[in-house]
């Protein structure tokens, strides 16, 4: 049988914060996807039988304690009490000295499944499989996914699908709901010692005021991640507050999708009707977000109100160092490695050109890295500023591209391409799943032929009407 040496250091929380239980077994489990590098990684044995036990939650290792997290949030700007619904911790693994969180998703209804069945879908789980590994390849910092078991049971949605459990990696499941949940049912005593625990875990420095120097982290995390994610045209489609990981991850990939054609309105969330988390309001989403976790630090300490404009100053600063890690990553796709003002302005030109020509987003980036002739007048016009800049830098040509085949994926998650892949996993053909998982985890790949399919943009009809869902 499989060994795994598991910690169980969330259970060091007060009770608040979980409740024990058991995955609940299904019926006929069998392995879909199984991420032996990352296995590898973790140390775990490759024992297919214990593979195929633990990870369905048919069994558990013997020294395994699970529990299910509670947590709070934001949804959309309205305040919940939720938890995890369906998913089981079932402990901690020890990795060059910093413990990752594993995670049965769709393992079961739990005390904070309010009237949900615990239970997850083929499709959603295998999607977000296929768009977290996708991410880790591109270098955003994202959970991990370790496998997919199908349950041989139904699951019944607005029609009825198979059902899977997905096992997720995680530095932890932290989020900034973990901390309003604190606030809201323990206080300020909650909090700190909830904030103690993430420091510890994080190895934050905590300073002369831990819950500031928390503060601090997670806005620099924060801001560096949506600048990573709006470099790749990626839309998360859900940033409620339970879904900002203190330890700076992507996390829950429900309705997310990456952008085609330029547009910074894009939207993709069946249920975001107003545009709340399109493309273009991400950063300052964030900021919101932060300006949450900031009142649930605070709360009704005594000093709070001397406290406030330190929190201040570091919302503000947020999104100086947003506009920073941006045009830096920004500028780096255009081959410039110390951008200046007008630099920053050129990128926004060339934004604009794509916009009005529509231009796809990724594609173009690629154009560029490979000399390719724009025909677009806008594109060209740019072009021609761009080169000439690049000439004043005085950089070898072999300098510029090498940066910009560094940061522009030839091969990103596209929507088209992964509802096939879905499509065809939904009736037991995994062949172009894995064929599309291969292409995504080596993304930067110019010396080799790519299949048009996963560098094409989605057909403009389908564009229109494409939406995504929080099946995951």
């Amino acid at each position: 049988m499989m060994h795994m040496k598991l910690t169980h250091d969330y259970l060091q929380l007060p009770g608040l914060f979980y409740s024990e239980l058991q995955p609940v077994p299904v019926q006929n489990p069998k392995m879909l996807v199984y991420n032996d590098a990352l296995a590898e990684e973790l140390g775990l044995s490759d024992d297919k039988d214990a593979q195929l036990l633990y990870f369905s939650g048919n069994a558990v290792p013997k020294e395994a304690r699970p529990l299910a997290q509670a947590y709070s949030g934001h949804q959309f700007g309205y305040y919940t009490r939720l938890g995890d619904g369906r998913a089981v911790l079932i402990g901690e693994i020890e990795k060059d000295g910093a413990l990752y969180d594993l995670q049965l998703k769709g393992a079961g209804r739990t005390p904070y499944s309010r009237g949900g069945d615990g239970r997850a879908a083929v499709a959603p789980m295998l999607r977000e499989y296929l768009l977290s590994e996708a991410m880790h390849a591109l270098g955003i910092p994202t959970t991990r996914s370790l496998a997919v078991v199908k349950t041989g049971e139904t699951v019944l949605r607005q029609i009825p699908q198979e059902g899977a459990v997905l096992t997720r990696v995680a530095k932890s499941h932290l989020r900034v709901g973990t901390f309003q949940y604190a606030q809201e049912k323990g206080g300020n005593e909650a909090v700190r010692t909830l904030a103690d625990y993430a420091i510890r875990r994080h190895k934050i420095p905590a300073g002369d005021n831990p819950l500031l120097s928390l503060f601090q982290y997670v806005a620099d995390k924060q801001a560096e991640l949506i600048a990573a994610w709006m470099r790749i045209g990626f839309i998360h489609g859900v940033m409620n507050t339970d879904n900002v990981s203190i330890a700076g991850e992507t996390i829950d990939y429900g309705p997310c999708a990456f952008m085609d054609t330029y547009d910074e309105n894009t939207v993709f969330s069946s249920i975001d009707r107003q545009g709340r988390y399109a493309y273009k309001n991400q950063p300052r989403i964030g900021q919101w977000n932060l300006a949450r976790f900031a009142e649930a630090l605070l709360g009704t300490q005594d000093e709070a109100e001397a406290q406030l404009p330190a929190y201040e100053k570091i919302l503000t600063q947020y999104e100086k160092r947003y506009k920073e890690a941006y045009y830096t990553g920004m500028a780096a796709k255009i081959g410039i490695a110390d951008p200046d003002a007008s630099d920053r302005k050129r990128v926004d030109d060339l934004l604009a050109a794509m916009k009005k020509s529509g231009a796809d987003y990724t594609n173009t980036f690629v154009a560029l890295t490979r000399g390719e002739t724009c025909t677009a007048t806008q594109l060209s016009e740019w072009t021609e500023d761009w080169k000439k800049r690049l000439t004043a830098i005085g950089e070898t040509k072999e300098a510029v591209f090498a940066r910009m085949r560094a940061n522009n994926p030839v091969v990103i998650p596209r929507n088209y391409a992964v509802e096939l892949a879905l499509a065809a996993a939904e009736k037991g053909d995994m062949a172009p799943f894995h064929k599309l998982l291969a292409q995504l985890t080596d993304p930067f790949c110019y010396d080799q032929p790519t299949d048009p399919l996963y560098t094409m943009p989605m057909p403009a009809q389908e564009r229109q009407r494409y939406q995504t869902y929080c099946g995951t």
